[in-house]
């Protein structure tokens, strides 16, 4: 027998390629998604998992897979790949998806979170499930399918797309995506990704009763926050007009301090405006530089007792404003869960650095990011149950440090990976070694000198 033993900068990236064939996870794919288009070298699936591989791999833009992917033989190899497709021959198999294509897509990430994800298997009766809901803007050229002017961050008269997101906030996973043109805005797409989320997770009427939608105030206008009541879920949202937010703002009798901020006072509305359920009202006010107070009214139906468990420390019962407190910071906290996600998917796979100018293509494109993205944190957590310090790394460090780990990969002679030797210098090394030896077996985890 001879051996092919091929140097890589992405060993452990080899790992985690051993991972999802063992998770069977684009076999579902290949099962489902049919693009149609004439095959002479590789089939459109394979390239769509050339894409995937060189997202995984920290590639920035499609050029990048010529120079990232197609040298590095051995990674191609763990994730079941005899060769690698050139970048054009790839980019034209994304502008060959159909609108079908993204749903049979669609379709098929539903099925494997199922299967994969915590999210999915979350225990309602202990807690709530806590679903973010959030737009976020992706910058693109001006002749794409889509791009429009629209709001989008620090850049005034930008034109773009905007990617809808529903984020199972307790485990960092995505449960649902939507790419809009670039002038939609949350409230124009709310109902429909919360409808998606529901499907994915298979919401009966007593799991959403035990399911808190977190919204900002783009989902907080009277429509949306009765067509959520009326659906039977828990809300936690800002009401959407400031005006109004400033008038019921003058019902509050007591400001009480932020502990946490002292910038910022709360109160209870004593009157709150009226919904489909009864709900209780605070009002938030921080002072304006040139004088007066910016006011936002957050509403919420579930208790103080359901809404602890989701803060780190909860206030002792004896609090005189623990009821208050425990309100506004939970609902603080979903900057730490859309917000941080959109942001570290951007820096760490790529998001607003792979445009296509046909619609369908950049959907496909963001739909294998939104899998990669529950990937690594699938990864992430096999990885921190023997090592808590992999709880810190955000996609981008994941992508960064953890799946850059130098090593050799060994083949046998049909090309199959039998071995992997970590370098035993690089500090996350063991930590792969440990957490994947046993589910991979018989492929052969080492460390050594590289």
């Amino acid at each position: 027998m001879n051996n092919d033993t091929r140097y890589t900068g992405r060993a452990s990236l080899a790992i985690v390629g051993q991972y999802v064939g063992q998770l069977g996870i684009w076999e579902m794919i290949e099962e489902t998604v049919s693009i149609q288009q004439k095959v002479i070298r590789d089939r459109p699936i394979d390239k769509l998992k050339d894409c995937f591989i060189s997202i995984l791999a920290g590639g920035r833009g499609l050029v990048e897979v010529n120079t990232r992917l197609r040298p590095d033989r051995g990674l191609q190899a763990a994730f079941g790949r005899a060769r690698c497709a050139e970048q054009s021959v790839i980019s034209t198999t994304l502008n060959r998806c159909t609108g079908e294509n993204v749903a049979q897509m669609r379709q098929v990430l539903g099925e494997i979170y199922r299967r994969h994800s915590e999210g999915y298997r979350h225990h309602y009766g202990e807690k709530l499930q806590v679903l973010d809901i959030d737009l976020s803007g992706l910058p693109a050229g001006a002749q794409g399918e889509g791009v429009t002017k629209g709001y989008f961050s620090g850049q005034k008269q930008r034109r773009g797309r905007q990617l809808g997101r529903v984020v199972a906030s307790l485990y960092d996973e995505i449960v649902a995506e939507g790419l809009y043109a670039g002038r939609q805005q949350l409230r124009d797409r709310l109902i429909e990704l919360v409808e998606r989320a529901e499907a994915v997770l298979e919401l009966d009427e007593e799991r959403r009763q035990q399911t808190l939608l977190r919204i900002d105030s783009g989902g907080g206008s009277d429509r949306h926050v009765n067509a959520l009541l009326e659906g039977g879920y828990q809300v936690l949202v800002k009401m959407y007009s400031h005006n109004r937010a400033a008038k019921l703002a003058q019902q509050v009798s007591e400001w009480v301090p932020d502990d946490q901020d002292p910038q910022r006072e709360m109160g209870w509305l004593p009157q709150p405006h009226p919904y489909l359920r009864p709900t209780r009202q605070v009002a938030v006010r921080v002072p304006k530089a040139k004088g007066g107070y910016a006011y936002g009214v957050l509403i919420c139906t579930a208790s103080t007792e359901q809404l602890e468990p989701l803060l780190t420390e909860a206030y002792p019962t004896e609090h005189p404003h623990r009821d208050l407190l425990t309100l506004v910071h939970v609902y603080d906290r979903r900057g730490g869960a859309a917000e941080t996600q959109f942001k570290g998917d951007k820096q760490g796979l790529g998001l607003t650095k792979r445009n296509k100018a046909a619609f369908a293509a950049q959907e496909m494109l963001t739909l294998l990011a939104q899998l990669a993205h529950n990937l690594i944190i699938w990864t992430r957590a096999r990885l921190r149950a023997v090592s808590p310090r992999f709880q810190r790394l955000g996609i981008l460090r994941m992508v960064r440090d953890g799946f850059h780990t130098p090593g050799l990969l060994v083949l046998d002679d049909h090309g199959l990976l039998i071995q992997v030797i970590l370098s035993q210098t690089y500090p996350l090394a063991h930590c792969f070694i440990d957490a994947f030896s046993a589910p991979l077996s018989p492929l052969s985890l080492n460390l050594g000198k590289i």
